[in-house]
């Protein structure tokens, strides 16, 4: 028996297909919601390699060494070669004062901030101190004081 070959053509049926893509569509443009960026840092961080410069423009940057224990703990905070403890509000209260930016500034200081934190130190304590430096919150409303941060390496001991 010789089987007569029959042409059989697949149709696809697109439409349930096209339904879902725009039921999709429409739940996500319903359920999106625009929010600010978090954590959004001026920060100007080296190139890696490059060894770090001494400036960056015509001002001297204001220099803060986060020095650690061996177990990561923050011990100091210096500014300059002023110790200030380990206290972040005092860290806040001095750069406000430097920035002289007012009570409650407008606009951020123009003043250069270079972070050298120890090798060992844990990373939330460089957090703690980018968010003193760079403003306050007061009365529901954030104030910047610093924009321009940086940082730099602590030399290495020979």
């Amino acid at each position: 028996m010789v089987r007569a070959k029959k042409s059989q053509k697949l149709e696809l049926n697109m439409t349930p297909m096209i339904d879902i893509v725009f039921m999709l569509l429409s739940f996500f443009i319903m359920t999106f919601k625009i929010v600010a960026p978090e954590g959004d840092f001026s920060v100007k961080m080296p190139f890696g390699g490059a060894p770090p410069t001494d400036k960056i423009d015509a001002d001297e940057p204001v220099r803060i060494k986060l020095i650690a224990n061996s177990s990561g703990d923050l011990t100091n905070i210096m500014v300059g070669d002023t110790s200030i403890g380990d206290n972040f509000n005092q860290l806040r209260a001095r750069i406000h004062k430097m920035a002289n930016v007012g009570e409650a500034p407008t606009k951020a200081s123009d003043m250069i901030v270079e972070l050298q934190p120890d090798d060992k130190l844990r990373y939330e304590y460089t957090i703690d101190a980018i968010t003193a430096i760079s403003g306050f919150t007061q009365g529901g409303r954030t104030y910047p004081l610093v924009e321009n941060i940086r940082f730099n390496a602590r030399p290495k001991a020979r």
